[in-house]
This record gives structure tokens, C-alpha cells and sequence, in this order.
């Protein structure tokens, strides 16, 4: 059976999480938002990513004030109660996390709104206390 024409000749990307290139989970996601709570501030941080199939590009990112080891970067601007800055760095591939239960849970946020990471991969464990997350093709498209 022959693949729609826009399929043809394009493979689809999307977002993978897991460990040591082990696939725990795919998300289908051209872009996203990874947010977190600082642990001991309880202050949001925000990360925005477009998925290439370089890697993880970090466009924006945003902090909701500041506290202990959370200096605003120079240039961040105030916007909507929100610390708003960019930092020019490559790809990432892959970006990888702490993930503990003491410190709750990652978000992925995209168009339909956000999800804990626990929606994919089940809590976070003292005995899996990291996720990497890149970009990659996505299984059965």
C-alpha cells in the first residue's frame, strides 16, 4: 500500500523518552514545553523546544522569580509575572533530567495543555532518578 504524498520521501520526528537511548515512550510532538517546579522555591520554570532532527532546539524559557541558586540571566525580561529569556545553544541530543519523587514530576506541555511525565513513564523512582529526552523517528509512521 502506497504511502498519502505528503508522507512520501519525510520522516516524521517526534520526541522519545527514556534512558541511554532506550525507548520508554514517544510523544508526537513537533514542539513542547518542559516545566518544573524549582525543589526547594517551589517556583515554575518553563523550557520551550522545537523537535529537529538535529535534536532538541531550547527557544524561550521562562522563570517565575527567583530564590536560592535561581539568578535571573542578564537580559531576561519581565513579562506577565514571568522572567522571559532565550540563550543561544546547539541541539540537544539528548537533554537529560533528574527525576526523583522527593522533587515531583516534569511536565510536557503542548497544544492540548500540559501532562506530567508520569502520564508516559509511571512516577518517578529513587531507582530511576533520570529520563533523557531527543528527538527521534517516530515508531510506525
Amino acid at each position: 500500500m502506497a504511502r498519502p504524498p505528503r508522507c512520501r520521501g519525510r520522516r516524521l520526528i517526534g520526541l522519545c523518552l527514556g534512558l541511554a537511548g532506550a525507548v520508554w515512550a514517544q510523544v508526537p510532538v513537533p514542539s513542547f514545553t518542559l516545566a518544573w517546579n524549582h525543589t526547594i522555591e517551589k517556583i515554575r520554570w518553563e523550557e520551550d523546544y522545537r523537535v529537529t532532527p538535529d535534536g532538541l532546539l531550547l527557544g524561550e524559557a521562562r522563570v517565575r522569580g527567583s530564590g536560592a541558586g535561581m539568578e535571573i540571566p542578564d537580559g531576561a525580561v519581565l513579562r506577565d509575572g514571568a522572567w522571559h529569556y532565550q540563550r543561544q545553544m546547539p541541539p540537544l541530543q539528548p537533554l537529560r533530567v533528574g527525576r526523583i519523587p522527593e522533587a515531583g514530576d516534569y511536565q510536557l506541555c503542548d497544544a492540548q495543555g500540559c501532562k506530567p511525565f508520569s502520564e508516559w513513564l509511571g512516577p518517578p523512582t529513587a531507582s530511576q532518578p533520570a529520563v533523557e529526552l531527543w528527538s527521534c523517528e517516530l515508531a510506525g509512521r
